[in-house]
């Protein structure tokens, strides 16, 4: 079988080829244009964890000028590499006090608050990038959308496969017909690797202090006050409602990223769920999704299938076993089935992958390249973001892409939350099927926390 990789293209090559790409689903046109030896200042929102590596790859591409975190230990340690940048805990603050000396802004922080932090710095013409999920709600995530086509800023999410050269080869391979006609992508993950249900279904009860280097109201955010516990910060947020999105939130925008790239997937009309019984606090310990996309075009209609968790007889929730053609599953990974054959990624990102059954496969070749090459993960991610905001194409992730993306992902959580199905009316936001459902779609802020409208 040919191998799956190929040269890693430069920075240079990638702007000389982008220009010419039709997989960028716009012409990005800045609402500044910016000299090309103009460095650009940058503003870091939650810059621990995954953070932390965003706004350290930012800083390679312009100056840091300030840092907020709802923890002063993560802010502390970024300042002994900046020590000039002005210190927030609280974004808001940051905005009114220096926007008019930030460019562009890396937004890290748990998932509620993604949404907010991004609509303050785009209405201020602020570029922004944001960690995926693009949004906690699937509401948030048409409205950043919106507002970025407003203000014309440059944008990208951070699911760092969409640079992996192997992704992109691979979405060329699909669309060039390589497997004959895809009607089904199924995708699974190790997700959750947090605790939740069942090992955690109520809140703690230990009532703990406060720490010292932690501003709990500014983690708290846009969701419901409750007191500090060790069992929500720094990292294990993912596992509850009302701050993170789950293991499909989580990593469907990585995991299932090569599927709706490759077979351009964008909202679904019908989804299904099945899952462990919900409690009030904490993501289940299992779901099974299906997302049913209508047929658009010369492609047919598609079912996306997410498997997560251990299912009640202790098994790893997977895909039907015929689909891997006797490979062994890894722990997450995504299969696009087709009439001809399977593409098989046993990859996060989609960054590598194989035709099933390989005998099958022996003498296939590549179709010609239509998408620019990057092959610089997470850095490459912020070079084509900041070659956006330049006056180059728009990044790869931008919102156009991102935010149908993560619209149609978060309708997994709505669907488990709605008794397991709702049918699904993208234009207008609305579900079909089950007015209760309807309150998933967009949740109340809590007092004090506004989206700017």
């Amino acid at each position: 079988m040919k191998p799956t990789w190929s040269k890693n293209f430069s920075r240079r090559d990638f702007l000389a080829t982008a220009s010419a790409a039709t997989a960028f689903s716009f012409t990005f046109l800045p609402s500044r244009v910016w000299g090309a030896n103009e460095r650009l200042r940058f503003a870091g929102i939650g810059v621990g964890g995954k953070g932390s590596s965003d706004i350290d790859q930012a800083s390679t591409l312009g100056d840091v000028v300030a840092l907020c975190d709802c923890d002063d230990n993560s802010i502390n340690e970024k300042l002994k590499k900046w020590p000039s940048a002005k210190k927030f805990n609280d974004f808001r603050q940051m905005f009114d006090k220096m926007g008019k000396d930030i460019d562009a802004v890396t937004i890290s922080t748990p998932d509620h608050t993604h949404a907010i932090a991004a609509a303050h710095a785009i209405t201020r013409k602020m570029h922004v990038y944001v960690q995926k999920p693009l949004t906690h709600d699937v509401w948030e995530a048409r409205y950043l959308r919106t507002l970025a086509r407003k203000y014309k800023v440059a944008t990208q999410m951070g699911n760092q496969g969409s640079a992996a050269n192997g992704l992109r080869r691979g979405v060329e391979a699909i669309q060039a017909g390589v497997i004959g006609t895809v009607t089904e992508a199924h995708v699974w993950t190790n997700r959750p690797v947090w605790p939740q249900s069942p090992a955690i279904k109520a809140r703690p009860t230990e009532v703990m202090p406060v720490p010292a280097n932690v501003h709990w109201d500014e983690f708290i955010g846009t969701a419901p006050m409750r007191p500090y516990n060790k069992a929500y910060h720094p990292f294990n947020w993912r596992g509850w409602w009302d701050y993170g999105t789950g293991a499909i939130g989580d990593m469907a925008c990585h995991t299932a990223n090569l599927a709706f790239r490759a077979l351009n997937l964008t909202s679904p009309t019908l989804v299904e769920a099945q899952n462990e019984a919900l409690n009030p606090e904490t993501y289940p310990g299992w779901a099974s999704v299906v997302y049913h996309f209508p047929a658009v075009g010369s492609r047919p209609a598609v079912k996306l299938f997410w498997y997560e968790g251990k299912l009640p007889n202790g098994e790893k929730n997977l895909p039907p076993k015929e689909l891997f053609h006797g490979q062994t599953p890894p722990g997450s990974g995504s299969l696009l089935v087709g009439n001809k054959g399977v593409m098989y990624s046993p990859n996060d990102y989609g960054a590598q992958w194989v035709l099933l059954p390989e005998k099958n496969f022996e003498n296939w070749q590549d179709p010609a390249p239509r998408l620019p090459r990057n092959g610089r993960d997470d850095v490459g991610m912020k070079e084509e973001w900041v070659a956006a905001i330049k006056g180059g194409p728009a990044a790869y992730s931008n919102f156009d892409f991102a935010a149908d993306m993560t619209e149609a992902i978060l309708l997994g959580n709505v669907a488990m939350l709605a008794g397991g199905r709702i049918g699904w009316d993208s234009k207008r936001l609305k579900v079909t099927d089950n007015k209760a459902a309807q309150k998933f779609i967009k949740r109340e802020y809590r007092k004090g926390w506004k989206m700017p409208s």
